[in-house]
């Protein structure tokens, strides 16, 4: 869908004269739009392979969220219908499901820098977030999903696909690790989660007394263990840079967010235990899954494989140390 056809369904649908402007996404159309008044809002029209289940469990989970009041997200916007999510089919004869919403304050966090207390407020948004999210339950939230760190078995056949040996060899042994600790995340504790606080996903604002002005993007909410939740916040704090000797302490920014999350949430020895190989796990899975994706996308490879190249090194780290070594790394200095 191009901004010339956007704009026209803004115009049918919300009674909005805007001009629109396309943001990168992984599968979905996004613009974002500025209207007459100089408002602006971001329109997300879902790709017409989504299930409408799924789609209505994110819509209801980000409304569940904006009611429970504990976290900044945004406001979606109703249609001359008075509805959130608007169906209609498309100028290519697609089925598509569309929504409003107001554009986050701020600016993206990957977009910017953090000092150590300012990661701790990320962290504390993420311990309200699980906190507003426990209580919301809906028919999708058991959604397979392959960003679930959960099935990282399942995407061992992707392995034929990443053309380079070296990287090959480090992803079978990544996924080796994961299967030795696959077993104990069964027993963790779950409920729905947004599983993908990204730095792209959490929208700051420096000198503001919150920091964290909105957390955006649940589109990939499911219901999983906590400790997996945790994960992707970790793997997001993880330095670009992780040195090839592999040295240092890759959690260092980490350790500020987790220290902010234990403020207002809880985590059980053997969730900490295991976040570290899920981190490592969540970097098998992202590399398999954007090689997979930029390959059959390839006009969309850039955005794709945008935060690929860093895992390396950072798998290099993982791995460069015992699996004992990896549990103790967040059971002390938090």
């Amino acid at each position: 869908m191009d901004e010339h056809e956007a704009v026209r369904h803004v115009r049918k649908f919300w009674g909005l004269h805007t001009k629109a402007r396309r943001l990168a996404t992984e599968k979905d159309d996004t613009f974002a739009l500025e209207d007459e008044a100089g408002a602006t809002f971001v329109l997300k029209v879902s790709n017409p392979s989504e299930d409408e289940n799924e789609i209505d469990f994110e819509v209801s989970l980000l409304q569940h969220v904006a009611a429970d009041g504990s976290v900044p997200v945004p406001a979606l916007l109703p249609s001359w219908d008075g509805e959130t999510l608007v169906t209609f089919v498309d100028e290519a004869a697609q089925l598509r499901r569309a929504r409003i919403m107001n554009l986050a304050p701020g600016i993206p966090l990957d977009s910017t820098g953090s000092n150590p207390a300012e990661r701790e407020k990320v962290g504390e948004v993420l311990a309200r977030l699980r906190g507003a999210t426990a209580s919301f339950s809906h028919p999708a939230e058991h959604r397979l999903l392959v960003w679930d760190v959960r099935h990282l078995s399942a995407l061992h056949p992707l392995l034929d696909e990443v053309p380079t040996l070296w990287q090959r060899d480090l992803l079978e042994e990544g996924l080796s690790r994961f299967e030795g600790i696959k077993g104990r995340l069964e027993g963790l504790r779950s409920h729905v989660l947004h599983n993908d606080f990204s730095k792209s996903n959490i929208f700051v604002e420096h000198g503001h007394p919150d920091f964290v002005r909105s957390i955006i993007d649940f589109g990939d909410a499911v219901h999983t263990a906590i400790a997996v939740d945790v994960s992707t916040a970790l793997l997001n704090q993880l330095p670009r840079n992780t040195r090839d000797d592999a040295g240092g302490d890759i959690f260092g920014a980490g350790r500020d967010l987790l220290r902010g999350y234990l403020r207002y949430a809880d985590l059980t020895d053997e969730e900490l235990s295991l976040i570290p190989h899920l981190v490592m796990s969540r970097v098998v899975s992202r590399a398999l899954i954007t090689i997979h994706r930029a390959a059959l996308f390839p006009s969309n490879s850039t955005y794709i494989l945008r935060n690929t190249e860093q895992g390396w090194n950072q798998l290099k780290w993982f791995l460069a140390r015992s699996e004992e070594e990896v549990s103790q790394t967040l059971m002390q200095n938090v």
